[in-house]
């Protein structure tokens, strides 16, 4: 089987392999990407490139349906969440084409001394890397190719193996909406690659700079070739989420809440809640309803629109998961589950008494598993909060918004959410701190990612 291949995680079918770029259609990928940003995207205004984007966004929003049901073929993602993520990176791309002029206008400086004026002018740097997950194919996608392309930047896009024919979709969108608006034809390049042409890419100097989404291990990778190639890189990596309930009007809707968190995407997000840390009062009724209502989402049919929980990606995500299980039961860690996994169909878990000592405390679980602890004050939620090598993003729940504040400052994570879940949106920048990652995408802050901040001073 190619590296590249949708293999359906809810039947175990290979429905079609994709071959790998050969080493001389790699490099024609790279001079492609180049000559679009040398002869359309770094002369091109703001607006005409902000149009692409727009209409990008449309294409998106036209061929949902189509988009969505390739996501539940690739990685089991139920139809719903894949129409809504479909839905998103439509307005990711059109919230970057609706401010890009905006965000991307000169930035004047007040001079304190001497005559003149000075500002600040952004550039673009030129060909980017995107190396892309399996775990939202559209929307992680959108949210580094939007602002970079309106950037005037130009994208070798390598998704992941398990993605080829939503990568192909994706291509194919931005081959339409080039063709239409006359841009040049390759501002967005698709690359079936290997990691070992990875390497080559990163080294070719046309190449400015690599933004990865995935795993700590490939961000790590990564980021030691960029560092010996001297190029930025922005890395959105893994996460272990705490959930704080320090007091709550209605333990029903926290728990809810608490729950979607958790279950969204199948349990495999990086940003979903993983531990979830209850104050001492209420651990009791939480524990109680949570693991009701968390082990009574039975995994079912991706396609039927009643599903909220589908298979988990793929048979080796299904092993890894019931490997991390077993070991933590082994070190003494309690499990109380609503069955056993059905091929990659996988049950919710919760897990109770995990302490330091097991791996459990430490590793992130890509998957429906929540572990629960029990606090007995403010203080020691934070302590536990932060007693991770991750750094993401965080949720908080609270009756006091003073205690709120006070804990989303002590808390070690690039992202606090108050007294609510799945709250991402296009305007709000997303990235972590920690061994989560470096840069942030989304939001105003992902345009200062990957341009030349370029100082001009006029005597």
């Amino acid at each position: 089987m190619s590296d590249y291949a949708v293999v359906n995680p809810a039947t175990g079918e290979t429905l079609r392999d994709y071959p790998t770029i050969t080493d001389e259609e790699l490099q024609q990928a790279i001079t492609a990407a180049s000559a679009a940003h040398e002869e359309w995207s770094r002369k091109a205004p703001v607006a005409d490139r902000a149009a692409l984007i727009a209409r990008v966004a449309a294409l998106h929003t036209e061929r949902r349906e189509q988009l969505a049901e390739i996501a539940v073929r690739e990685m089991g993602k139920t139809y719903e969440q894949a129409l809504g993520e479909v839905d998103f990176a439509a307005a990711i791309y059109q919230y970057y084409a609706d401010n890009g002029e905006a965000f991307s206008a000169d930035e004047p400086i007040e001079l304190s001394d001497g005559t003149g004026s000075a500002f600040i002018r952004r550039a673009p740097l030129g060909v980017l890397l995107g190396i892309m997950p399996w775990n939202f194919p559209y929307y992680q996608v959108a949210r580094f190719v939007g602002p970079n392309v309106v950037n005037g930047n130009t994208i070798l896009l390598k998704h992941a193996p398990q993605c080829p024919e939503s990568a192909l979709a994706i291509a194919q969108i931005f081959d339409d909406a080039e063709a239409e608006l006359g841009a040049h034809d390759s501002v967005y390049v698709n690359i079936f690659a290997t990691n070992e042409q990875i390497a080559t890419v990163i080294a070719d100097p046309r190449v400015q700079g690599v933004s990865v989404t995935g795993s700590e291990r490939a961000g790590s990778a990564v980021a030691e070739l960029a560092g010996k190639h001297l190029k930025k890189v922005v890395l959105e990596l893994g996460g272990s989420d705490p959930f704080i309930l320090l007091s709550t009007d209605d333990l029903d809707a926290a728990v809810q809440d608490a729950v979607n968190a958790r279950i969204d995407n199948n349990g495999q997000s990086c940003n979903a809640a993983k531990r979830f840390i209850i104050i001492d009062e209420l651990f009791d009724d939480f524990a109680a309803k949570f693991t009701t209502v968390f082990t009574g989402n039975a995994p079912a049919d991706p396609m039927a629109e009643s599903t909220q929980l589908g298979p988990l990606s793929s048979t080796a995500a299904t092993e890894r998961l019931s490997e991390q299980l077993g070991r933590a039961k082994a070190q003494g860690a309690t499990i109380l589950a609503s069955g056993e996994p059905d091929g990659n169909f996988f049950p919710p878990a919760v897990l109770t008494d995990v302490t330091p000592e097991m791996d459990a405390f430490h590793e992130e679980f890509f998957g429906p598993v929540a572990a629960l602890y029990r606090v007995a004050s403010e203080e020691e939620a934070v302590r536990l909060a932060n007693d991770t090598p991750f750094g993401l993003g965080s949720y908080v729940y609270t009756t006091d918004q003073e205690q709120a504040l006070r804990v989303a400052d002590g808390i070690d994570a690039g992202m606090v959410w108050i007294n609510l879940v799945l709250g991402d949106a296009a305007e709000l920048p997303f990235g972590g701190v920690k061994r989560s990652g470096t840069g942030r995408e989304m939001g105003k802050p992902a345009m200062d990612e990957f341009v030349n901040k370029k100082l001009i001073r006029i005597a």
